[in-house]
This record gives C-alpha cells, structure tokens and sequence, in this order.
C-alpha cells in the first residue's frame, strides 16, 4: 500500500527568476552572435534558450487546501502541499487533489428494511482527501468510488434495522434513533473508503419513507398504534380518577355504597371518562334504589 510522503518543492519564484535571467542573457548573446555571423555560438544559445523555456516547465501552483502529486514516469515521488508557486523536475507529472470538504447526497434507493417493508432512504455524507497517494493510486477514481461505496453502505445499513420501532424502546429502528443510526453510517462507509485515502466527516439520512405501494397501509397501522396508546393512557388516567373518587367518597362519608353500587358506580364513571362523546345526564326522580 502506497502512502503519502511530503514532497519540499524549490520556491518558484526564486526559480522564475534566475530562469528568466538565464534565458534572457542566452537569447541577447544569440542575438550578438548573429549580428557577428558566429552561426555555430548562436546556435548553441538558442538551444540554451530553448532548454530554459523546457526548464520553465517545472513550475507549478498550488492553490489553498490543494496538492499535488508528483509522479517520475510512474514512480510517485511524493505530494506537495505548500500553497504557492513552486518548482519540481520539469519530467515530473503534477495531479492536482482538492483537500476541500464535499457533499455527496445518494439518490432515493429502494431497499427492504429488517422486517422486509419496502422503504425509500437517501443520505447525505461529507467527505475529504486525507491521503492523496492512496486516493490516487489506490482506487482507480476515488471520486466515483466515495458515490457507489456510500450507497452499499447505505443499503446495507437499512436492512439492518426495522422502519419503525413501533414505540418499542429497546428496538433501534431508521425513524426512531436518527443519531446512533448516522453514528452507524459514517462507521460502515469509512471501514469502505479506508483504502482510498477518504475521511467520512459526516453521514446522515436526508431522505426516509415508506414506498408509495405500502405507504398507506402503513399509515393505518401507524394511526392504529397512535389510537391504541391513547386508549391505554386514557383508560389508565380513568381508573386512577375512578379509584380516587370512591376512596373520598368512602373517606368524607358522603355515601354509603355496597358492592353492588360501587360496581354501578365504577361503570358509570368509566363510561363517562373513556367515552368519545359526551355523556347526557339522566336525573334520577325517584329514590336512591329506583
């Protein structure tokens, strides 16, 4: 495996400089030497200019949060990161490599979750170049490689986990733990982008849902959930209020009630407390037992 070494260019503007002079000395005295008629010494400074200009050719920028990886008829001799105009061996090849963080946002992918629902998911994952010798010569085009290795990770992160957790506390589901699946996200794709020289900054879902051929089912069985632990938690508060108005009852001696009675009682109570629309009031004329 091949790892980034840092490359100390030569400073460019110094090599500018003394290049330029050089060149611009030769190219006076192939002009002396022709107003001289000495052919074979003008020749010989035109090819010094003519070298100089080739010389010229190491000259290279590179720009903020940019390098460069520098390569000798394919042997890498190492990556240049100082920012500035440098100089390197004219026969070198120069890559540029952004260091800048990206965003990459996957398509809606259609895959099953661990209950086997179909379910549209997209993520977005934040990324950037840490080795530039790996992300070169590793992988054949890294870029392309971050795209289709996030989306496996992706898909094989969704069916690892249900949808929805269905108010169960202990099951991690996609829609009910946001934070620890991202957490699992960016783990799974940086394990895949290891060899490509990537650091995964940052991986969350963009996009989550049911596919458009079970979305509606499943919103019934949602608004079914919803109706049945509103109708516990109701009926829950309700025999704690049925409760507490039989024992002040019996505490403040307000009534006596047999058995029979607090049955009556308790049902009445339940019904007015538990019922969806409001109870109509039927006054009793006669006595307490008629």
């Amino acid at each position: 495996m091949i790892r980034e070494r840092e490359y100390s260019a030569v400073s460019g503007w110094a090599a500018l400089i003394g290049l330029l002079t050089v060149g611009a000395f030769l190219f006076w005295q192939f002009v002396v030497n022709i107003n001289r008629h000495a052919g074979g010494t003008a020749g010989l400074c035109m090819v010094g200019v003519v070298f100089t200009l080739f010389l010229l050719t190491g000259l290279f920028v590179v720009n903020p949060n940019e390098a460069r990886v520098l390569q000798l008829f394919g042997k890498y001799v190492g990556t240049a990161k100082t920012a500035g105009l440098g100089y390197a061996n004219p026969l070198y090849r120069k890559r540029r490599i952004s260091l800048r963080v990206r965003n990459f946002e996957s398509g809606k992918l259609k895959v099953n979750d661990l209950d086997g629902n179909p379910i549209e998911i997209a993520a977005v994952v934040v990324w950037k170049v840490v080795d530039t010798a790996e992300a070169v010569f590793e992988v054949d085009n890294y870029d392309n490689y971050v795209h289709v290795q996030s989306e496996s990770a992706l898909r094989n992160m969704a069916s690892s986990y249900p949808y929805d957790g269905h108010d169960d506390a202990a099951v991690m589901s996609l829609r009910g733990n946001t934070t620890a699946i991202a957490d699992h996200l960016r783990k799974e794709i940086q394990d895949r982008l290891a060899r490509a020289g990537v650091e995964v900054i940052e991986a969350r879902i963009s996009h989550l849902a049911y596919a458009p051929e079970i979305a509606a089912a499943m919103l019934q069985r949602q608004q079914a959930g919803a109706i049945i632990a509103a109708r516990s938690r109701i009926v829950e508060g309700a025999v704690g209020m049925v409760e507490m108005a039989l024992d002040l009852l019996s505490k403040k001696n307000v009534v006596e009630l047999d058995e029979e009675r607090k049955a009556a009682m308790v049902s009445n109570l339940l019904v007015v407390l538990c019922g969806e629309r409001n109870t109509q009031p039927i006054v009793n004329a006669g006595t307490l037992h008629h």
